[in-house]
């Protein structure tokens, strides 16, 4: 099973991430981690991603490519994952086309976001205002057309966001095992 989670910063997508990793017993794995892992370990690489995170912007697509490929090429992804934070543009959902299953889009407003990060506690350089705010607006411009994408070739499914964590879940379970039946030609149980 490959799962990707697709929402703007704040949707639950860690949240959601990690409870299917246990629900289904494949590994969870955000590029966000990834990218910070590698700041932490202060190479070049991750001094010159430290500087691209903090400032709000996106990893360019090649950097983003390598680095998210590599590490699913591991042993641990080799039956399967739950992805968040990639692809973000459309470049990386064609180079990444083969390896989804199911591509969850869990839809918050921006106010909504803007909520649920300013109330939880961060040390995270990434997460203050101003690279929230240029982060949701990356969202809408970068991620809104791999939404498309997804949509345009059937593997997107919509999920409110805006439920209790629960509810999300159950909603998330839910349209996985549908479009499964409906990928596999199972009819869909009404």
């Amino acid at each position: 099973m490959k799962i990707i989670l697709i929402g703007i910063q704040g949707a639950g997508k860690s949240t959601q991430g990690n409870m299917l990793a246990e629900k289904y017993g494949v590994p969870y794995l955000s590029s966000g981690h990834i990218f910070r892992q590698m700041i932490k370990e202060k190479t070049k690489m991750g001094r010159w991603l430290k500087e691209t995170v903090n400032s709000g912007a996106l990893v360019p697509d090649d950097v983003t490519l390598e680095i998210i490929l590599s590490y699913l090429k591991k042993p641990e992804y080799a039956k399967g994952y739950i992805l968040d934070g990639f692809p973000r543009t459309v470049t990386q959902a064609e180079a990444f086309n083969g390896a989804v299953d199911h591509v969850v889009f869990l839809d918050v407003s921006d106010r909504e976001a803007l909520w649920r990060i300013s109330g939880r506690v961060s040390d995270r350089d990434d997460e203050t205002l101003q690279a929230i705010r240029r982060r949701i607006e990356m969202f809408h411009n970068h991620t809104q057309p791999v939404i498309d994408y997804y949509k345009e070739i059937g593997k997107l499914v919509h999920v409110d966001g805006e439920k209790t964590i629960e509810e999300v879940f159950e909603q998330v379970k839910k349209v996985i095992k549908t479009a499964g039946d409906e990928q596999k030609g199972t009819p869909k149980k009404n």
